[in-house]
């Protein structure tokens, strides 16, 4: 590649550590039940039309428009690539190809993709949308083989590694090159190219320092506005400096994905020890019921109703599943990978996939616009449901979520072998290999792989951590006791129809909240309490029109439970699972519970934190119910107990 740096590259950069799994070619799996719906609801939803309507990606710089050419319309394609080839939706595939072959067909002589202006300005040569272009372009390629992607993406990393000399990474670049680095580690994989890799290690050296950063959390409570402006005063009046990005939550999201990424081209030990602390200080300092941590849009703290950008759950979603990929089905990362899926990513949108929340809550109890809010810096719009409440990235970036999590189902070795991370229903057929995982995953416990091939191939069947009791039976043999947190292989000669089924026994716990309230779970899911809701329009269009959402019951409860002994005060009930289960009327189980309402009130626009337990309650004990979280709109997640 000339124009690349010839310089010879020290020993931790000309090679890269293979990674423990791959997922599949795009494509090759299948969704199948709820999850196929799921994607279906995305296709027919916003997703699948954004590009009809909205203007920065109808009318989007990156196709010839006269609408932004930033990072929304190539946010949109990196979301819709997934989505077209897993359902195989021609529709979808020809909007694919259209903005494919004209950013391709358009890209310039020296190698840059998308729009530029030919002015001296950092804005005509920052790489951050290039990069989620060529994520999308690399979806493309591994979907269709699409000789064009190879030779072009070549080219813009030739133009690059010259010019980070003269413009260096800045701004939302220079926080976020841990997608920088993906991509190129992604393009020697496919090519080889070595001098490749010193390119990864300049931007690496120029990116932002996300390892001191997860040895030392700096942002220990809430940022507060003060601090903000604080930053922006030290730097001169530019808010676009360290202090201020290192403290965006998607930032942080995306920082995540630093140490997985560079493992590969430095491998240590250090690396996976590394981003487990960092996950556990957002979790002490930051952390949610769902999984998230909080930020609005700077970390915020634990209370329960503070919230987290719905951009952040997909980028925390997508550094997880690097992880995964990196070093295999690590259970700390892959528990968080199904928390994350199964509860704050369709708790974020409406259940029909056509509006979202720039912020959604743990304890939301109403969505409304209001002045006198919880939020440091987010509008008084962020919590309503709308087409783009608060700002558009959200509207743009969200769908990514679910073709991503699919794509990471199962993944295979370097040995051939295949590992699952999750049951959720799906398909595939690889080389001689044919398996149906079937079931009604996470809503239920029992799962049924169905494999038929012609050799010996290993399966690895990741046993999630709280699975009690689990047991796996090969075609009707008795079954064996399988091990919670860890990696069970099945290797046999699969020529034939064999059956295998995974008995996860889950049991209801309480888990304590650092408000001293508790959160009920049951296996990968969270459960709330789910309120009965008044869906107001007060703008917009349909089917994109924009609500607020009140409540009609009560929510000030607390929970008459003992919370170390929850399944004596709790009556599982289940129901089928409906194609689309994320909803408060199709919701696949409800636990019921009992509590007594309890002095509890509103504060700045939200549930204000739950009062200290055991709450003094002389109020009559009433039936609750419970649902999964990610089936909720209005919900209570924190809940407060007393004695029963």
């Amino acid at each position: 590649m000339p124009g690349l740096d010839d310089s010879a590259p020290s020993p931790e950069e000309s090679w890269l550590a293979a990674p423990e799994l791959r997922p599949l070619p795009l494509g090759t799996l299948r969704p199948e039940g709820w999850l196929l719906e799921r994607l279906r609801q995305q296709a027919d939803g916003m997703a699948g039309h954004l590009d009809e309507f909205w203007p920065d990606v109808a009318r989007s710089g990156w196709i010839g428009g006269d609408a932004e050419g930033w990072e929304r319309g190539p946010y949109w394609l990196d979301g819709i690539v997934g989505i077209a080839y897993l359902l195989d939706d021609d529709r979808l595939k020809a909007k694919v190809d259209h903005w494919v072959g004209y950013i391709l067909e358009h890209q310039h002589p020296d190698g840059w993709f998308g729009p530029r202006s030919g002015e001296a300005t950092y804005a005509d040569h920052d790489v951050w949308p290039r990069i989620i272009v060529l994520k999308a372009l690399l979806q493309h390629f591994d979907a269709t083989g699409d000789p064009r992607v190879i030779p072009a993406s070549l080219r813009f990393c030739e133009l690059l590694d010259g010019l980070l000399d003269e413009w260096p990474l800045r701004e939302w670049a220079r926080s976020r090159w841990t997608d920088v680095v993906w991509v190129i580690h992604q393009f020697h994989d496919l090519t080889g190219e070595d001098r490749l890799l010193p390119l990864a290690a300049k931007c690496r050296a120029q990116g932002f320092d996300w390892f001191s950063y997860a040895d030392r959390l700096p942002f220990t409570e809430k940022v507060p506005e003060a601090t903000l402006l604080a930053f922006q005063e030290k730097a001169g009046g530019n808010w676009m400096n360290d202090g201020h990005l290192s403290s965006h939550g998607v930032n942080v999201a995306m920082g995540l994905k630093a140490m997985p990424v560079w493992w590969r081209q430095a491998p240590s030990d250090d690396e996976e020890t590394r981003l487990l602390g960092m996950i556990a200080s957002l979790d002490k300092h930051h952390g949610q019921a769902n999984g998230l941590f909080s930020c609005d849009e700077h970390l915020a703290g634990l209370h329960p109703s503070q919230g987290t950008e719905t951009c952040t759950v997909v980028e925390y979603l997508a550094s997880l599943e690097v992880a995964l990929e990196s070093w295999g089905a690590v259970e700390p990362i892959a528990e968080r990978f199904e928390r994350l899926a199964f509860n704050a990513l369709p708790a974020s949108v409406s259940p029909d996939e056509w509006t979202h929340q720039y912020v959604h809550q743990a304890n939301q109890v109403v969505c409304h616009i209001t002045e006198d809010r919880i939020y440091t810096n987010n509008g008084p719009d962020a919590n309503i449901f709308g087409l783009e409440p608060h700002f558009g990235c959200c509207t743009a970036n969200r769908h990514q979520g679910w073709p991503r999590f699919t794509t990471h189902l199962w993944m295979r070795s370097a040995d051939g072998g295949l590992t699952a991370l999750s049951y959720a229903p799906c398909s595939f057929e690889l080389d001689s290999l044919s398996v149906r995982v079937s079931g009604g995953y996470p809503f239920e416990d029992d799962v049924t792989i169905s494999v038929h091939g012609s050799e010996a191939v290993p399966l690895r069947l990741r046993i999630p951590a709280w699975a009690s009791e689990a047991s796996l039976a090969v075609d009707g043999e008795t079954p064996i006791a399988v091990t919670a947190g860890s990696v069970h292989e099945v290797k046999r000669d699969w020529t034939g129809d064999h059956i295998l089924r995974l008995q996860l026994g889950a049991t209801i716990q309480a888990v304590s909240r650092p408000s001293g309230a508790i959160t009920v779970e049951r296996g990968p899911l969270v459960y709330a309490l789910a309120l009965t809701e008044d869906w107001r329009r007060i703008g917009g269009e349909d089917p994109h029109a924009t609500w607020e959402v009140h409540p009609t019951s009560r929510w000030n409860y607390a929970l008459a439970i003992d919370p170390h002994d929850v399944p004596q005060y709790v009556e599982l009930d289940r129901r089928s699972i409906a194609e689309r289960p994320f909803s408060p009327s199709t919701a696949p189980i409800q636990l019921r519970v009992r509590g007594r309402r309890i002095p509890w009130a509103l504060e700045h626009g939200a549930a204000a934190a739950p009062p200290p337990s055991p709450v003094e309650s002389s109020a009559e004990v009433e039936e609750l119910v419970l649902i999964p979280y990610g089936c909720t709109t209005l919900r209570v997640t924190e809940l407060p107990w007393t004695v029963s």
